[in-house]
């Protein structure tokens, strides 16, 4: 796969996925490539998440923007940029465009969205995706990142919109939640980018996940990526006394070498059962990313 082409296919990507699957990491990995391949990139963070800057040695960033890795050099990429966007946040700065700014403050301090998202729901998602539809619209960069929440609030996340169009039928909501349902159902505009882990748990998650979001949301889905892969080893399956080790290895040190022999071939086994599941279940492309570092603990046994 061709990462600028990629890149180019849509203006905005939404990175989705079980909690833990490493979400973060690939938002942030997808928007270095992207600004690698010259597109300038934005990366946004949802309130309560806190985790990209620090992938860029940065501390946490808040509404306002912040470059976490400047273009240039001689890669000549482009910049990497990063805010966070949180309803509250979004609200104000709605209200002060619609010319409601005196009354904002009132509004945000006697609690005023919390009355509309209990009288509304899905108002509180319906403003931070207005915001990305509202970024997207006015070129803010060539390619938006947007790092969902976990997948199970992820499609309540994604459904707002249409939800909204049911229960308010004209005004500024019917409105803002048509314009993100075209942004979202427009492939050219918005992907969603599902993340799992080689693990039973998240396929089962990251597939049910998709149906429902191509049945209930109507998005297009982009490759799937396959986080902490374990790449396959030679002589894995050679016995370590038949080896030229020196005979002063202790028997101790042997035994443990035959043990993580034997837990990395197990390891190995199980990523292949989930992968090839996975293609089975699933009829997109993936992208597979490696593991940064080795399991700390015994691989998760497959249930029948």
């Amino acid at each position: 796969m061709d990462p600028a082409q990629f890149f180019a296919a849509s203006r905005v990507l939404i990175v989705a996925g079980k909690g833990g699957v490493g979400k973060s990491t690939v938002s942030a990995a997808m928007a270095r490539s992207a600004a690698r391949a010259g597109l300038s990139t934005l990366i946004v963070e949802l309130e309560g998440k806190s985790g990209i800057g620090s992938l860029f040695g940065r501390p946490p960033f808040g509404y306002e923007e912040v470059v976490l890795h400047p273009g240039g050099g001689p890669e000549a990429s482009a910049d990497v940029r990063a805010r966070m966007l949180t309803p509250d946040d979004a609200l104000v700065e709605y209200l002060e465009d619609h010319g409601l700014s005196r009354v904002t403050r009132r509004l945000m301090s006697g609690g005023a969205l919390d009355v509309v998202a209990t009288a509304a729901p899905g108002i509180r998602d319906i403003l931070v995706l207005g915001k990305v539809k509202q970024l997207e619209r006015g070129g803010a960069a060539d390619l938006i990142v947007l790092d969902a929440p976990a997948a199970g609030h992820a499609i309540s996340f994604l459904r707002s919109a249409s939800g909204l169009l049911d229960t308010a039928r004209a005004g500024p909501i019917h409105t803002q939640a048509a314009d993100v349902l075209e942004l979202l159902s427009d492939p050219d505009r918005c992907q969603v980018v599902l993340v799992t882990l080689p693990e039973e748990t998240p396929v089962n998650e990251l597939v049910d996940t998709a149906y429902s979001l191509e049945d209930e949301v109507g998005v297009s889905l982009g490759p799937v990526v396959v986080n902490g892969l374990y790449p396959a080893l030679p002589g894995l399956d050679t016995e370590p006394s038949a080896t030229d080790l020196p005979p002063s290895v202790p028997t101790a040190e042997l035994e443990a070498m035959v043990a993580a022999a034997a837990f990395r071939r197990e390891r190995t086994r199980l990523q292949t059962e989930q992968l090839d599941r996975l293609a089975s279940a699933l009829p997109l492309p993936s992208s597979r990313s490696p593991s940064s570092s080795p399991p700390t603990s015994a691989p998760p046994t497959s249930r029948p």
